[in-house]
């Protein structure tokens, strides 16, 4: 038995933000120090590394459980499905609700809990539960639904991703221009057809130094409230560790489907960086002494930017619906989804699709 993706959806948010609308932000060094060249270098560069000219935020009125109950009533759809019918509830998010205005995170009820009642799900048995497990933690909410189900726990899962980082960056910090908001979901079955759904997976926590890489700090603006916390990382750091780690766990799990490289249709990574994607990808074929194949790596970065869990199945619902340029898949075509981030975490799964 395998399980199979018989539903997927997303909610991208309509409010489109420019690189050209942080050109009156004040981007400080970490020691609070101004930048030594104007905003239009900063932004300049800042696109050259990462790609991202676009990104998307929330309106104001929405949370994080909204845009997930959105997608997910989108995922419900294309299933065609009875919510009713669902035993888990598995939502993936880092930093709960946080209201428009605020920096405080609200995760009670969870936020899983409140998909179901927002789904207005009557079936008790229907489980509910959030995870935190960085940018990998729909991947890894789509591993805890395999497991589930083969273990007999379960038949059907809905498993979401969604977040909305814009309201938890320091704004004179320039890595805010990476973060976006955006939910993604998942319907996950169990399926007789042996030839397709996951094929096989890997999963890992790199926890010692690597632990502290993303973190909660205060802002580089020393006039603010220092008790008040944005997220931070040590892009560089992140970088060489995604450069080492990444390629390896991918390599182990195709190794582990039997699938050959060369027939890999496409690689769903996480968009946290595009030069760090494409270096990720260069070294992944290099493992197998391989050039890495035109269109092998679909992009959303350019226009959504960094909704971390939301981005991978953001990225899978926008490639079957044929909403990326050049980009298409049919069936029996494999896949390698994989991720990494917070934690530090990193995981990726075969599917054939």
């Amino acid at each position: 038995m395998k399980i199979k993706i018989t539903g997927i959806g997303s909610y991208i948010p309509e409010k489109k933000v420019s690189n050209t609308d942080f050109s009156n932000h004040v981007f400080l060094n970490e020691d609070g120090t101004t930048f030594g060249y104007p905003n239009d270098v900063v932004i300049k560069k800042f696109k050259s590394i990462t790609g991202i000219e676009h990104r998307r935020y929330a309106d104001d009125n929405l949370n994080s459980s909204d845009l997930a109950f959105l997608a997910s009533k989108k995922a419900i759809e294309d299933a065609a499905i009875d919510p009713e019918t669902i035993d888990y509830i598995i939502f993936a998010h880092n930093f709960g609700d946080v209201k428009h205005g605020t920096s405080q995170s609200d995760t009670l009820p969870s936020l899983a809990t409140r998909v179901k009642n927002k789904l207005q799900i009557k079936n008790p048995r229907c489980v509910a539960y959030d995870i935190l497990f960085g940018c990998p933690g729909w991947i890894e909410g789509v591993l805890q639904a395999n497991a589930y189900i083969k273990s007999g726990m379960a038949e059907r899962c809905l498993v979401i991703g969604s977040e909305t980082l814009s309201r938890v960056v320091d704004d004179h910090d320039r890595d805010s221009m990476i973060y976006s908001d955006g939910a993604g979901a998942s319907i996950i079955e169990a399926s007789d057809d042996e030839e397709t759904g996951l094929l096989s997976y890997e999963s890992s926590t790199y926890a010692m130094d690597e632990a502290n890489y993303l973190f909660f700090g205060k802002s580089y603006n020393p006039e603010l409230d220092p008790d008040t916390r944005y997220i931070k990382m040590h892009g560089r750091k992140i970088y060489e560790f995604a450069l080492t780690t990444v390629p390896a766990a991918m390599k182990n799990c195709l190794d582990k489907s039997g699938v050959a490289i060369d027939d890999v249709k496409k690689i769903l990574i996480h968009q946290a960086n595009e030069k760090m994607d494409e270096a990720i990808i260069n070294r992944f074929y290099k493992l197998y002494d391989r050039e890495v194949p035109q269109d092998i790596m679909p992009m959303s970065i350019h226009e959504l930017g960094n909704s971390s869990v939301a981005t991978v199945p953001t990225l899978f619902d926008l490639l079957i619906r044929n909403q990326i340029k050049d980009q298409t898949i049919s069936k029996g075509d494999v896949l390698l989804f994989a991720s990494v981030g917070g934690g530090m975490n990193v995981n990726a799964f075969v599917y054939r699709y």
